[in-house]
């Protein structure tokens, strides 16, 4: 392969996609925003915060200079927290070539805008990259990507040869790529499944079931389609990797900060020290919000999501949500069929 890939952002998932970017010997630099974890990555080729056992190869330019790191760059690929991604893509615009495509890996959607990343991205972009724009999700923990487990996931672009592009330069013998069309859809089903995580995980902390879990998931993932349907993507997105794919692992993996944080709050701690306790703060926590603001805005009923955020920022006991949701009104299960299938 040929051609420079930067890859802005050195968390765990930036460091795996490195790794797995530089074994297809294409030119590899990785932005490190801390300069003493890029000093130390440099000497150890490790990253000893996230992946600490993954061994960053030789051909990785790691760098917390963004210029250089940006410089030649025909490919640019976001690996930052949601928050963060208006103001790096700010500081990234001044360094991009002409012919450079854009993808993003971050699952989040930003509360002040409402938008998603995508749209972030190319709200703080000049035109002639809009149509350069992709995103890539699916059920894909780092710490199984960077040990080279096989994995699949998802690339959407607006564009069809930019999302080919992009697949091609991220297939490998044990990363798979599909493409799909449907942004929209693949982005919020990244985003929204983090929510419903942390509710499965308050449900493992309260010391629920396997059948409270399976509820819990399913009826989420009605959430999210309604939603996603509601804002344009269509319903069969949510069946695939970066839907249903995605919500399965997150809420049920070790791995999954999502859980965790569910799990925690579900065992009596606040938010604010389960904060406190994780190095890396789970992206559902910020997007919970955000996805509540959404369905408000658009007139999407989404019980689950509410009460995650009700427990997270309004005090609500775990208990009183799990009774609230238990006891809401009767109805059918397959809404968009209602009485007209009965006959």
């Amino acid at each position: 392969m040929s051609g420079k890939i930067a890859v802005v952002g050195a968390g765990s998932w930036g460091t795996a996609i490195s790794a797995l970017l530089a074994k297809k010997d294409f030119s590899v630099a990785l932005w490190a925003r801390d300069s003493k974890l890029a000093r130390v990555m440099q000497a150890s080729r490790h990253n000893p915060r996230y992946l600490v056992d993954v061994l960053v190869p030789q051909n990785v330019l790691i760098t917390d200079d963004l210029g250089e790191a940006l410089e030649g760059a025909k490919t640019v690929v976001f690996a930052v927290p949601s928050h963060a991604m208006r103001s790096i893509v700010q500081r990234v615009r001044e360094h991009l070539i002409s012919e450079a495509l854009i993808l993003s890996l971050v699952k989040g959607i930003e509360v002040d805008s409402l938008m998603r990343m995508s749209e972030v991205i190319e709200s703080e972009l000049p035109a002639e990259f809009h149509k350069k724009i992709g995103v890539l999700s699916g059920p894909n923990h780092a710490e199984e990507v960077s040990r080279e487990i096989p994995s699949a996931t998802v690339i959407s672009a607006h564009n069809r040869e930019v999302a080919l592009k992009l697949q091609e330069s991220f297939m490998t013998p044990y990363f798979r790529v599909y493409t799909n069309s449907d942004i929209v859809g693949v982005e919020l089903g990244g985003a929204t499944k983090n929510v419903i995580a942390i509710a499965a995980g308050i449900s493992d902390g309260l010391g629920y079931g396997d059948n409270t879990k399976a509820s819990l998931m399913t009826r989420g993932l009605a959430e999210m389609t309604r939603l996603g349907v509601t804002m344009g993507a269509r319903p069969l997105t949510f069946s695939g990797l970066s839907g249903v794919g995605d919500l399965i692992v997150t809420c049920t993996s070790r791995y999954s900060r999502n859980r965790a944080v569910g799990e925690k709050i579900g065992k009596g701690m606040t938010l604010e020290e389960v904060s406190r306790d994780m190095r890396m703060v789970a992206e559902g926590v910020r997007t919970s919000l955000a996805i509540r603001y959404l369905a408000e805005k658009h007139g999407v009923e989404m019980p689950i999501t509410k009460n995650v955020t009700e427990v997270l920022y309004e005090g609500k006991d775990p208990h009183d949500s799990v009774s609230d949701l238990m006891t809401r009104g009767a109805r059918d299960e397959i809404e968009l069929l209602r009485e007209q299938e009965w006959g």
